[in-house]
């Protein structure tokens, strides 16, 4: 998996790539999650528009990515999740907790 940092209006951007499933991609994603949390990120989007696949470890770190970010005072948003990657969130009723936007303006605004 490949993580891209960016910021925008002071909304720290992970653009993620490939896959997050478990061993690596999960992993990789559970790393860069708490690294921004201790370098005082509050704001959190990621950009998932270029995911391919996500399975239950990934699944599983997105709620645990969620939680710690909560934890710590933060926010943890998604943006472009590819429709497979939605089906999921809607099959296991993750929709209701996470803010999903298609459009990067919106997302950043919504902080």
């Amino acid at each position: 998996m490949k993580i891209d940092r960016r910021e925008q209006n002071g909304v720290t951007i992970l653009d993620l790539g490939g896959k997050i499933v478990l061993g690596m991609g999960a992993e990789q994603l559970r790393w860069a999650v708490r690294e921004e949390m201790e370098n005082g990120t509050r704001n959190l989007l990621l950009n998932c528009a270029s995911v391919t696949t996500v399975d239950s470890s990934g699944i599983g770190e997105l709620v645990s990515s969620y939680t710690a970010t909560q934890h710590r005072g933060g926010h943890l948003k998604l943006l472009k999740p590819p429709p497979k990657f939605q089906d999921l969130l809607h099959i296991t009723q993750l929709i209701t907790i996470f803010e999903v936007y298609d459009d990067e303006k919106e997302a950043v605004g919504s902080f």
